[in-house]
C-alpha cells in the first residue's frame, strides 16, 4: 500500500517542530525515588556511552551484521516487508530488539541465549499496525516551568486503539537516549504516516452550544480539540450563534482550503450542516434547485462528533455514543460512504435529509419545540405523554417507488465458478389511501439507545435505498406496544397496522377534511378512535426531519440519492449503548 519512505524538506523539517509539539502533549513526571536507599553500581561514563551507541544505529542497510540471519528469523512470521530501521529501545522496563517496515512496528525483548545457542523470543514478540498509528511525537523530560529543551528521552507513537466500537488513544513509548537513533527513526516513521491521504489536515468545525446540555462546547475544548492538536490538524472553528449560522456559512464562505467539515451538536445540528455541504455543492455544479434534478456529491467529508440528546445519526455511523470515537474516526480518516434523500415539494428544493416522520413523530417533536424551556429529558418525555393522549390519525394519500432487485449469474472464466450480482431496476408507482398515525421514511437505520437495533433495521448506510414504515389507524394501547418493541428483541413490525417497504422514493399527499368522511376504510371503523383526523387549516403540515421540525406545504417528495454524502466513519450493524426505556410508556 505505501512506497519505501522517500526523504523530503517536509520530513527533514518535522524533527526540529515535533520536539517542541511532543514536550506539551507529552510531559513526563521525574525519576522515581523508591529506591533511594539501594547503592547503584556507577558506570565509567565512556564505557557507556559507547554501549548505548553501539546499541542504538543498527540501521538495516544490507551490510553484513553478526549473527543477522538468525536474529531476522524471529521476525518471518509477522512481516514479509524489507526492513527500512532495526535498534534497541527500552519499553517499559526492559530493552527490546525493533524492528521497522513499511506497514508496522514489531519489537521483542532482547534475552540472553540458551546454552544451545538458540533465542526463544518469538511467543514474546508485539507489532502494532503502522495504519493505525496517527502521529509520532519527541518524548523529552522537562523541568517545572521549562518551556522548550529538555533531555531528550525517545519516541512515542501514539495508536488508534479498538475496542468493540468505542476507539481510544493509546501512546507506545520507545525509550532511547541517542539523539541521532531518535532522528532517524521519527523521520522515516514520519514519511510513512504521510503516506495516508485520506487523512485530514485541516477541518471547518462547527459547534452548537446550545445543543442539548449546552455541553457541546465544553465536549469539543476536553475531549476533541487536544486530539486533533496532537494529531497536526489545524481546525477552523465556528460557534452557532443562532439556527441557520452554519448554513449561511457553508453557503457563502470558500471550503477549498478544509479538508472536512466537522459538526459537533445534536441531530439538528448535523441536519443543517448536511443540508448546507449539499446545497453548496449543487450550487457550485449550477444545478436548479427549482426543479427536479440529480444533485452532484458534496465534495468534502463530514465528521459528527456527538453532544446532542438522542444522535441517531452518530450512533448509525459509529455503533455508540463517544465523543472521543468520533474524533479518532476523523483523525484516521475513515471513510464511510452514505445515502442522503432529498425534499421537495412542487419541483422545489426544499432539504437535504436522512430521515423524515409525519404524523407522530412530527406532532412530538412540534410539541417538544414549543416548550424548550423544560430540561431536555422532561420536555420529551412530556412531548410523547401529551400526543399519545391526544393521539389522532392523519388522512394521506401515500405513493411509493419499491425497490425490484434482480439476481443474474455469470460465469467467471479465469476461476470457471458463477458470479452473482444483483441489479437495482425501477418498479412501478404503488398508491395507496387512509387514516395513518405514523408514516417514517428512513435512508439510514437511525440507530439510538432507545431502539439499538435502530428505528430502520432493515436498511443500511450506503445500500441506495429507504425503508418506509407506515403505522395505520389502531388502538393507542396497540400503537404503544409498537412503539415499545422498538426498545426489545421482538419484531416492532410484526403488527397488523404496520406495513414496510423498500423504496426508491416516497410521495406523501395530506387529504382535505371533507374527503375523508367519505373514504374511511372498514379497518378503521373499530378502531378506539372516533375523532375525525387532524387537518391542518393552513396549507403546511408538519414533518420531523433529522430531529429537526420543517414545515411542508400539502405534497412532498421524499427522493434518496445513493452515496451522495461521505462521512468519518464506519458501517455499523447495531448500537453499543446502554438500551434506555422511556418511562412514559
Amino acid at each position: 500500500m505505501f512506497e519505501t519512505p522517500r526523504k523530503s524538506i517536509k520530513t527533514r523539517d518535522a524533527w526540529s517542530e515535533s520536539q517542541e509539539e511532543l514536550s506539551e502533549t507529552q510531559p513526563v513526571s521525574p525519576v522515581g525515588t523508591g529506591n533511594r536507599g539501594k547503592k547503584k553500581k556507577k558506570r565509567k561514563p565512556q564505557q557507556h556511552a559507547e554501549k548505548q551507541l553501539a546499541s542504538s544505529l543498527q540501521i538495516c542497510t544490507g551490510d553484513p551484521c553478526e549473527r543477522k540471519e538468525q536474529s531476522e528469523k524471529r521476525y518471518t512470521d509477522y512481516d514479509t516487508d524489507e526492513p527500512i530501521l532495526r535498534g534497541i529501545f527500552q519499553i517499559g522496563k526492559k530493552s527490546h530488539d525493533v524492528l521497522l517496515t513499511s506497514r508496522r512496528v514489531t519489537w521483542s525483548p532482547i534475552q540472553p541465549e540458551t546454552p544451545t545457542g538458540h533465542v526463544e523470543t518469538l511467543r514474546h514478540m508485539e507489532c502494532v499496525e503502522l495504519k493505525d498509528v496517527f502521529t509520532v511525537k519527541v518524548k523529552r523530560r522537562r523541568s517545572a516551568g521549562q518551556q522548550t529543551g529538555g533531555t531528550l528521552l525517545g519516541i512515542t507513537l501514539f495508536q488508534c486503539q479498538k475496542k468493540g466500537s468505542k476507539l481510544k488513544n493509546r501512546e507506545i513509548h520507545f525509550n532511547n537516549m541517542s539523539t541521532d537513533h531518535c532522528e532517524i527513526w521519527f523521520k522515516n516513521i514520519k514519511e510513512i504516516l504521510s503516506g495516508f491521504q485520506n487523512r485530514p489536515k485541516s477541518l471547518k468545525v462547527f459547534v452548537n452550544p446550545a445543543s442539548h446540555k449546552k455541553e457541546a462546547y465544553e465536549i469539543y475544548r476536553d475531549d476533541v480539540a487536544p486530539l486533533f492538536q496532537l494529531a497536526d490538524i489545524k481546525t477552523d472553528v465556528t460557534i452557532s450563534a443562532r439556527k441557520g449560522h452554519a448554513l449561511s456559512i457553508l453557503k457563502e464562505s470558500n471550503l477549498d482550503a478544509y479538508d472536512g467539515v466537522v459538526v459537533v451538536g445534536g441531530d439538528g445540528s448535523v441536519a443543517e450542516v448536511v443540508h448546507g455541504l449539499l446545497l453548496r455543492a449543487q450550487m457550485d455544479a449550477g444545478r436548479d434547485t427549482d426543479s427536479i434534478f440529480t444533485p452532484v456529491r458534496a465534495p468534502l467529508p463530514l465528521g459528527v462528533i456527538p453532544a446532542g440528546s438522542t444522535d441517531i445519526v452518530a450512533c448509525s455511523l459509529h455503533g455508540i455514543r463517544h465523543p472521543v470515537t468520533g474524533a479518532m474516526h476523523i483523525i484516521m480518516g475513515n471513510h464511510q460512504e452514505v445515502d442522503v434523500c432529498s425534499f421537495s415539494s412542487f419541483g422545489r428544493l426544499l432539504r437535504f435529509g436522512f430521515s423524515a416522520m409525519f404524523g407522530f413523530g412530527g406532532q412530538t417533536l412540534a410539541l417538544a419545540e414549543r416548550n424548550r424551556w423544560m430540561p431536555p429529558g422532561q420536555r420529551r418525555e412530556y412531548a410523547v405523554i401529551k400526543t399519545l393522549a391526544n393521539l389522532k390519525p392523519e388522512d394521506c394519500e401515500l405513493s411509493y417507488l419499491p425497490v425490484k432487485k434482480v439476481q443474474t449469474e455469470t460465469l467467471d472464466p479465469v476461476k470457471n465458478e458463477s458470479i452473482k450480482d444483483e441489479h437495482v431496476i425501477e418498479g412501478s408507482w404503488s398508491t395507496t389511501q387512509g387514516l395513518f398515525l405514523n408514516i417514517s421514511v428512513m435512508a439510514i437505520p437511525c440507530l439510538c439507545s432507545m431502539a439499538p437495533r435502530g428505528l430502520a433495521p432493515t436498511t443500511r448506510l450506503n445500500n441506495g435505498s429507504m425503508a418506509l414504515i407506515a403505522a395505520r389507524n389502531t388502538s393507542r394501547s396497540e400503537f404503544i406496544k409498537h412503539l415499545k418493541r422498538y426498545n426489545s428483541v421482538n419484531n416492532q413490525f410484526s403488527f397488523s397496522f404496520v406495513e414496510t417497504h423498500t423504496v426508491q422514493a416516497v410521495k406523501l399527499r395530506p387529504r382535505s377534511q371533507g374527503s375523508w368522511s367519505d373514504n374511511v376504510s372498514e379497518d378503521n371503523r373499530d378502531c378506539e378512535f372516533k375523532n375525525p383526523p387532524i387537518i391542518s387549516s393552513e396549507e403546511t403540515y408538519l414533518w420531523n426531519v433529522d430531529g429537526d421540525l420543517l414545515e411542508a406545504p400539502s405534497e412532498l417528495l421524499i427522493r434518496v440519492h445513493p452515496q451522495l454524502l461521505t462521512l468519518f466513519g464506519v458501517d455499523v450493524e447495531e448500537a453499543e449503548e446502554p438500551h434506555t426505556k422511556c418511562s412514559c410508556i
